[in-house]
């Protein structure tokens, strides 16, 4: 029996992660929900499933959430509640799918304390590749990707050498701009641009995936956890999201993940990981699959994915900036500040206006966060 805390219950992938386990309530049992601020959920979450406790980052958020449990689970509040959650003994694997830069610290007090981590939070690698991963192999710690794309990699190389790979390929559903010519990018609503054609996700992710800058941090990602260098990870436009990602071995050999896409299958896939247990998710009917096609993203029209391959290799603090830049310019999107097509056009001029530091501190890069965020709101 698993005890799981999931850092970011209320969202799409936590509740994802709600389903697999009530899937299976033999194999895991869930032991704290913290969550940024959605207490109605939470709430909700607390009657069905049961925690020892509950986290709510926001500190005004977390007044209410005692009101309304009024006593039955404890409620840790605040960054320091959450570092004392993902470290409590009676958890076992934490899942790890806060939005943004705001799950650097928990994930790194989990693993720390020598939690089994499976990792939503492509931030997390994307602002600290190398603390987390220094960590990560020093202290003997499992780091398991969630992510659909990272998940297929991770299968794909089961039983292969490193040494052996010739590249990792990556695949994009190229989100709802995939036909729009790019003049019409500045007139995109929000609206337009959360109906992504194949997923179902929060705000956040959705419009990373409409610039394509979820596959340009994703591409960092891939970097940090199969330790390639990013000459060896590409990326292709795969519209049907099918074909979850590929490795190409130096024999010319390919290997691919397929699947229907529906972030359950690799979330169960981390949970149970390494084994496989039986599921009742959809399957692939491949007489229906009509046509598989990949093809090469625009980068003229996608420049966010470009500029993602421009962080990782200037290397050091580069990544964070990157980070912090689209953090705010995708927020200001979504409230009407700045237009779509403005959103690389500010993340370009942070990283120019970034001077990097190549072997960060914990402490370099959440000054390189907080700086980037005060300049790029300052633009907005």
């Amino acid at each position: 029996m698993k005890n799981i805390a999931i850092l970011g219950s209320t969202g799409s992938i936590g509740r994802s992660c709600l389903e697999v386990i009530a899937n299976f309530p033999e194999l895991f049992r869930v032991a704290y929900l913290p969550t940024n601020n959605n207490v109605d959920l939470l709430c909700q979450q607390v009657k069905e499933f049961q925690p020892q406790g509950v986290g709510v980052l926001d500190e005004s958020a977390a007044g209410v959430a005692r009101t309304m449990l009024n006593g039955s689970v404890p409620v840790f509040s605040g960054e320091s509640g959450f570092l004392d959650l993902v470290s409590r003994e009676d958890v076992d694997l934490v899942v790890s799918s806060l939005v943004g830069f705001a799950g650097l610290k928990p994930t790194m007090k989990a693993l720390e304390t020598g939690k089994t981590v499976a990792l939503a939070n492509k931030e997390v690698l994307v602002v600290a590749g190398e603390l987390i991963m220094s960590l990560v192999r020093e202290e003997n710690r499992t780091l398991l990707p969630i992510d659909s794309e990272h998940s297929a990699i991770l299968q794909c190389i089961a039983g292969e050498r490193t040494e052996s790979i010739a590249r990792l390929i990556l695949t994009a559903s190229g989100g709802p701009f995939l036909k729009t010519e790019k003049a019409a990018l500045d007139n995109v609503t929000v609206g337009d641009a959360l109906q992504h054609p194949n997923w179902k996700m929060g705000n956040k992710i959705t419009i990373d995936s409409a610039t394509l800058m979820n596959k340009g941090l994703e591409v960092v990602e891939a970097h940090w956890l199969f330790d390639l260098p990013p000459e060896k990870i590409e990326v292709v436009i795969h519209p049907q999201s099918i074909v979850h990602s590929m490795v190409e071995f130096v024999d010319g050999s390919v290997k691919a993940q397929l699947g229907v896409p529906d972030m359950k299958i690799p979330i169960q896939y981390a949970l149970t990981y390494p084994d496989r247990v039986p599921s009742r998710y959809e399957r692939l009917d491949f007489s229906r699959l009509c046509e598989l096609t990949f093809f090469k993203p625009d980068l003229n029209k996608f420049a966010c994915l470009g500029l993602a391959y421009e962080a990782l290799n200037t290397g050091g603090t580069a990544p964070a900036a990157l980070n912090a830049a689209n953090e705010v310019a995708v927020d200001s999107f979504l409230r009407n500040r700045i237009k779509f097509s403005l959103i690389p056009t500010l993340i370009e001029r942070a990283l120019a206006t970034h001077r990097p530091i190549l072997r960060p501190t914990l402490e370099d890069i959440i000054r390189t966060d907080r700086e980037t965020r005060a300049l790029v709101t300052g633009w907005c």
